[in-house]
């Protein structure tokens, strides 16, 4: 007899909590995301925003982003030299694990000639732990890869389509 009580207050006891199970919301997937077909700054700079994010995986530090606008902007040349200073300037104080680097513009090349000159003299395997992304075109892709390698960086590609 005591075993059937103990077994009946032990099933009283483990109902309620049985019963507390909350039904998990289905969990939505994420939409591709799609470059601007414009020169749009604020759309691109939105779409490489949640690139950078999608991208971080473990990652909680903030990135560090390196974006040009469009050639078309009549401040470009200017914009591209700060964007360069400042990467240079990151580099050469050194970028610990942990973090993310990301280069990214509607002009692609140019974005590709920013992060191949932001690697010009650091040293090899000095940014193990750090991920650099490059968001852009194909075409640009190798000779960016080649330029981080040597970092001992993890290189991430991410198609700007």
């Amino acid at each position: 007899m005591k075993i059937a009580t103990r077994l009946l207050l032990a099933a009283c006891l483990t109902l309620p909590f049985a019963a507390c199970k909350k039904e998990e919301a289905p969990v939505a997937e994420a939409a591709p995301l799609t470059a601007p077909t414009t020169d749009d700054d604020v759309a691109w700079k939105t779409y490489l925003q949640e690139v950078v994010i999608n991208n971080m995986g473990t990652i909680t530090n903030t990135p560090y982003m390196y974006y040009l606008p469009a050639e078309s902007d009549p401040e470009f040349e200017a914009k591209y030299g700060r964007q360069l200073e400042q990467s240079k300037n990151a580099m050469a104080r050194g970028i610990t694990a942990g973090n993310l680097i990301a280069f990214a513009s509607p002009a692609s090349a140019k974005a590709a000639d920013l992060a191949v000159a932001s690697f010009e003299g650091v040293e090899p395997d000095t940014l193990k732990g750090v991920r650099v992304l490059f968001i852009g075109d194909v075409a640009d892709n190798a000779r960016v890869q080649v330029a981080v390698q040597p970092s001992g960086a993890e290189y991430v590609f991410v198609e700007a389509k």
